[in-house]
């Protein structure tokens, strides 16, 4: 998606709020109908108390489980069933630059007054999107008890992270083709916060497809496999750690926890902490 994402979730005034394609929003009147093809904010919106208000969802908005299942489903975040969306009469809509299109923002617009356009780039900027969210919707005061959790868990990782130590990270999304991530993407970022870095092509892509020969050339510490969007399971461990001379450094970790912002990113500071410890036991005992 090639929206220009200027201007962060900030408050301009009491009822006026700015998303992350330079929009503003007033806040929402009494029942909105809110359409999120967002995963990771559809799960913000249950935390933030608004399922009355939720009328569509994306098939992959699977969280909160027993909740999000009575959710009308319209397709998948990039082939939106945009006859459905209508026929459901929202006054919002939210959209992420990274997982929908433009197209589908700009056939959204022709019916469809205020959609909301997320992009979220560090963990930080999870509390412009509390913020944003909750304004928007009047859920201001439980939005700030989320901007509380989050910042004093970032702090301690933060305080922590200049202690450990440096590791150069391969993380990989896919397989046929081998795709891993930029360092200008989320998920670098939250690998940031327990100081590692992750190696990449030298390209512009914040996916970048990897030749085998790319992952043989990196210089690389550990190899984290996400659980998603691809599969990986412990089989694929065997196959990297022989593919790239890395044995007991191939590890499959939870990839929601590393690419959904919004509420998750409060369990994503506990997971990256827990991770770390696991990581610096087993480079004890070896």
């Amino acid at each position: 998606m090639t929206l220009v994402a200027s201007i962060g979730a900030t408050c301009s005034h009491m009822s006026l709020f700015i998303d992350d394609h330079g929009q503003k929003h007033e806040s929402a009147g009494s029942n909105p109908r809110i359409v999120s093809l967002v995963p990771s904010i559809t799960e913000l919106l249950f935390e933030l108390g608004l399922e009355e208000e939720i009328v569509g969802r994306t098939g992959f908005c699977i969280h909160p489980k027993t909740q999000v299942e009575r959710v009308p489903k319209l397709g998948g975040t990039k082939d939106v069933d945009l006859k459905k969306l209508k026929a459901l009469e929202p006054t919002h809509v939210i959209l992420n630059i990274d997982e929908n299109t433009l197209a589908t923002f700009n056939l959204i617009s022709k019916f469809v007054q205020n959609i909301i356009v997320t992009h979220p780039n560090a963990p930080e900027d999870n509390i412009k999107l509390y913020r944003l969210i909750g304004g928007v919707f009047n859920r201001s005061q439980m939005a700030e008890s989320l901007v509380g959790q989050f910042e004093q868990k970032l702090l301690c990782l933060r305080l922590n992270q200049k202690h450990l130590p440096q590791r150069k990270i391969l993380y990989l999304i896919w397989k046929k083709p081998w795709m891993s991530v930029n360092r200008d993407t989320y998920i670098a970022n939250m690998l940031k916060l327990i100081n590692c870095r992750v190696v990449t092509y030298r390209c512009e892509a914040r996916y970048p497809t990897c030749s085998l020969e790319s992952l043989l050339s990196y210089e690389t510490d550990m190899c984290l496999l996400s659980s998603e969007p691809y599969p990986f399971k412990s089989k694929h461990i065997v196959e990297l750690e022989s593919l790239l001379n890395l044995f007991d450094k191939v590890r499959l970790v939870d990839g929601e926890m590393f690419s959904w912002y919004g509420s998750r990113a409060i369990l994503a500071l506990d997971y990256l902490d827990s991770l770390n410890q696991d990581w610096l036991a087993r480079e004890t005992r070896l």
